[in-house]
C-alpha cells in the first residue's frame, strides 16, 4: 500500500486512515460521494459486511487480520487503478433504494432522484395512483425507472437503453426489487423499438459528456461505458433527437425530465426560443431540464429543424 497501515488496529482507525490517504492521492469523488471521509467510510463497512447505521460504539471494534487486509484491499484499487468505490462495492443507494451497480452502466448518480422522492410534485398532481405509464429512457441500471415505480405504484414502467448489457443490470435491479410485473426492459436506440404508448412521465439521464469534456475527465470517469457518457462535439448528439421525438409518447398533461448536466448552456443558446424549465436541488445538482407535453409539441419546428 502506499500509506502504512502497520499501527491501525480498530474501524475508526482505518476510517480515519482511509480519508486520509484517500485525500492525499489526488482521488476524485463524484460517484455516489463528494468526500475522503464518506468514501472512506462506505468501504469499510463494505468490506465488513455491516450497515451504514451501525452504532458508533462498534467502531472502537478491533478488527481482524483477515478483515484489515479484506479493507486493505478495497483502499489499494481505489488509490491505485482510480476504480469508483460503488463498483468495489457493487452496490449504490438512489432515491432511498438500494440497486446493484457494476462497469455495465454508469454509476447512479442523478439529481433527478430528488424529483422522484417528491414524485414530480408540483408538475404532476398529488395523485400517484392517475401515474400509469412511465418511460426511463437511456435506463442504464435501471435505478431511475424503478424507483418510479415504488413512488407510483400503479405505473407500468418501460426501461430503455441500447446497450444489451446495462438492459442486463436493470434486469437484475428489476428482480432484486421483485418489479417483474409492472417493470419493462426494451432494447432500442431511443424509441425505435417503443412501442405507440403514451407516458405520463419520460424521463432520460442520457448520455451528454461532449468530446473535449471526455478528454479531461478524471480518471475514475475511465471505469464507465463510455457509451452512457460521450455525446458528440457539444454533447447533445442524444438530447436533441430525443427532444425531438418525444411528443408522440406524452399524454397530453404529461411531462419530460432530462438531464444534460454542463451541456445545458449549448442547449440554452442552440434553442433561445424554448423555455427550459432548468430545476433546482436542494442535495446539489444542475442541467436538468423540464418540459410539458404542450411546449414539446409547441416548439418542436426548432429540433425538426435541427434534425
Amino acid at each position: 500500500m502506499i500509506c502504512d497501515t502497520s499501527s491501525l488496529e480498530t474501524m475508526l482507525d482505518y476510517i480515519r486512515w482511509g480519508a486520509s490517504c484517500f485525500a492525499t492521492q489526488g482521488l476524485y469523488f463524484g460517484h455516489g460521494t463528494d468526500n475522503a471521509l464518506d468514501e472512506s467510510v462506505a468501504l469499510v463497512l463494505h468490506a465488513l459486511k455491516l450497515r451504514h447505521d451501525l452504532p458508533h460504539m462498534y467502531l472502537q471494534s478491533r478488527l481482524t487480520k483477515a478483515e484489515r487486509e479484506a479493507i486493505e484491499a478495497l483502499f489499494k484499487r481505489r488509490i491505485m487503478e482510480r476504480v469508483p468505490a460503488p463498483y468495489l462495492t457493487n452496490q449504490v443507494m438512489f432515491a432511498g433504494y438500494s440497486f446493484k451497480v457494476d462497469d455495465r452502466a454508469l454509476v447512479p448518480r442523478s439529481p433527478i432522484a430528488e424529483l422522484i422522492e417528491k414524485r414530480f410534485q408540483p408538475w404532476i398532481q398529488p395523485q400517484p395512483e392517475k401515474v400509469t405509464r412511465i418511460l426511463d429512457m437511456c435506463t442504464g441500471s435501471g435505478c431511475i425507472g424503478i424507483a418510479c415505480a415504488h413512488m407510483f405504484p400503479n405505473a407500468t414502467v418501460d426501461l430503455v437503453d441500447i446497450s444489451p448489457q446495462a438492459l442486463e443490470l436493470a434486469w437484475e435491479n428489476i428482480t432484486q426489487h421483485g418489479l417483474e410485473n409492472r417493470v419493462h426492459k426494451i432494447k432500442s436506440d431511443l424509441f425505435k423499438a417503443v412501442d405507440k404508448n403514451r407516458y405520463d412521465i419520460i424521463i432520460s439521464n442520457p448520455p451528454y459528456v461532449s468530446t473535449g469534456e471526455m478528454q479531461v475527465l478524471p480518471k475514475e470517469y475511465q471505469h464507465e461505458p463510455s457509451l452512457g457518457l460521450e455525446a458528440g462535439s457539444d454533447g447533445l448528439d442524444i438530447v436533441v433527437p430525443l427532444l425531438r421525438l418525444a411528443p408522440p409518447y406524452l399524454k397530453p398533461d404529461g411531462i419530460m425530465v432530462v438531464e444534460v448536466g454542463l451541456s445545458a448552456d449549448a442547449l440554452q443558446e442552440r434553442y433561445p426560443q424554448v423555455p427550459f424549465l432548468w430545476l433546482d436541488f436542494e442535495r446539489g445538482g444542475e442541467g436538468v431540464l423540464l418540459l410539458t407535453a404542450a411546449q414539446l409539441s409547441q416548439y418542436q419546428l426548432f429540433f425538426r429543424e435541427d434534425g
